[in-house]
């Protein structure tokens, strides 16, 4: 099959009742303009009737083909996936559940043409909860520790890049994926676009205020060296802190000829050393688990099926 000028991928997780109309609009929005279009939908071990939808939409549509994972992996394995099954030349990455408007995915290509190799498409108004909202917040200063990259603050799910870009990361295997670290690999040439975001009117939201917040912990640890720092820094001041109380029980010896009374200061010190020590240990002990979950080789994910794929993704 020759290469394609574009193509969508979808990361799938319990939608089979927005897929039908997101193809339509997809191709409504993008056929006209990319007869050559490619949709990707990628099944992430959903419990409903995805992947018997996507198998109805790729007899109906030629432009679509499905991947179905072996089990749920995760949004940004699905799409790592789906990325790497991609014969286009430009990629376009979106969610399943109508929120980001395919109307909107020719705004994106005009202003990759423009001036970069990456955009987001980042929403004009946030549409969550509070603490959905702050869980987000939380999310993308861990992101920008991540990427070292201002646009860190801008990112979205709703993104398209160059097909080229991936190659930075064609040989990424691990378990623990995000997809907009990972494009930082491959350039440093981002923008950011607001864009139209609509409610979402089918379905509930699979991202929770606690997995939002474990993604933030697994991009501080699995993409960024700054909780060791902490780590450091902390034992450094706790041993400036150690030294401080010394010279205060000696200085009172020799101002006062007494010592310093109870036990619970004696008690209190070393608590608080005794935590800063477990803290540091903790920290560390998430880089170990990561390095064993590598050595491993655990997978970052598996394919159970492929319809119409131009190619199989190196993962299988």
């Amino acid at each position: 099959m020759s290469a394609r000028s574009l193509s969508v991928v979808v990361p799938v997780y319990n939608s089979e009742g927005s897929l039908a109309p997101l193809v339509e609009r997809l191709q409504a929005a993008l056929a006209g303009t990319h007869p050559d279009l490619e949709i990707v939908l990628v099944n992430d071990g959903g419990r409903d009737r995805s992947w018997a939808v996507i198998e109805e939409l790729a007899a109906r549509f030629s432009s679509v083909q499905g991947i179905n994972l072996m089990r749920n992996y995760g949004q940004h394995n699905a799409l790592l996936c789906g990325i790497r099954a991609a014969a286009g030349a430009i990629i376009v990455t979106i969610d399943d559940d109508l929120q980001h408007p395919p109307e909107e995915v020719p705004r994106l290509l005009q202003k990759l043409g423009e001036c970069c190799d990456v955009v987001y498409g980042t929403p004009e108004h946030e549409q969550h909860g509070l603490w959905r909202d702050l869980a987000s917040q939380v999310t993308k200063i861990a992101l920008q520790e991540a990427m070292g990259a201002d646009t860190a603050r801008t990112v979205s799910a709703f993104r398209a890049f160059r097909a080229e870009v991936r190659e930075a990361f064609a040989t990424y295997r691990s378990p623990y994926v995000s997809i907009d670290v990972l494009l930082t690999w491959g350039t440093t040439r981002f923008a950011s676009l607001a864009v139209r975001h609509e409610p979402r009117t089918i379905g509930a939201s699979n991202y929770t205020f606690r997995k939002l917040v474990r993604h933030a912990l697994n991009m501080m640890t699995g993409f960024s060296i700054r909780p060791l720092q902490l780590a450091s820094l902390v034992g450094f001041a706790f041993t400036l802190f150690g030294l401080a109380v010394l010279a205060y029980v000696v200085g009172r010896y020799l101002v006062e000829g007494t010592s310093v009374p109870g036990f619970p200061f004696l008690a209190s010190v070393i608590a608080i050393l005794s935590g800063a020590q477990l803290f540091a240990l903790g920290i560390m002990g998430e880089y170990l688990a990561r390095m064993h979950f590598r050595m491993m080789e655990r997978p970052t994910y598996a394919v159970r099926q492929v319809l119409r794929a131009p190619r199989v993704p190196p993962e299988t």
